[in-house]
């Protein structure tokens, strides 16, 4: 199994935790030097917390682990393509690297009418991170 799929497959476990609790299920880590240093979980329903999607969650932790404020040279991996807001989070945190699984054609940070994720014109930000789309586990 290569760096990838063992990112992915770690995100795909917390995914399923997600939606044990009654969550959409997705899953995000945060990855430093081949390292996962932040996990998070979708976790809006509990609190009806609309922050609380598993990228935004994984940066939280990072954050607290690392003692930090920014993700500079940080990669994250999520089952789903970030959302407006979670791509707004990353671009703040200056992640440089991002793969995800399945795009969000609505909402998406990439696919959507409004890639915030991959914007290169907006001068308060870094420039945009790397985005892979990662080919599924369930297609290897």
């Amino acid at each position: 199994m290569d760096e990838h799929h063992k990112f992915l497959q770690r995100c795909h476990e917390l995914a399923l935790q997600a939606g044990r609790s009654g969550n959409t299920p997705v899953g995000a880590v945060i990855v430093r030097e081949g390292v996962i240093v932040g996990e998070g979980i979708e976790a809006t329903r509990p609190d009806n917390d609309i922050t609380r999607h598993a990228e935004v969650e994984a940066i939280r932790d990072a954050l607290n682990r690392l003692g930090t404020d920014k993700l500079t040279g940080c990669a994250m991996y999520t089952t789903h393509e970030p959302c407006i807001l979670c791509s707004y989070a990353i671009r703040h945190y200056q992640i440089s690297w991002v793969g995800y699984e399945h795009a969000v054609l609505a909402v998406g940070g990439v696919s959507s009418p409004w890639p915030i994720l991959t914007a290169a014109d907006i001068q308060i930000w870094t420039p945009p991170p790397m985005i892979v789309t990662l080919e599924s586990l369930h297609d290897t």
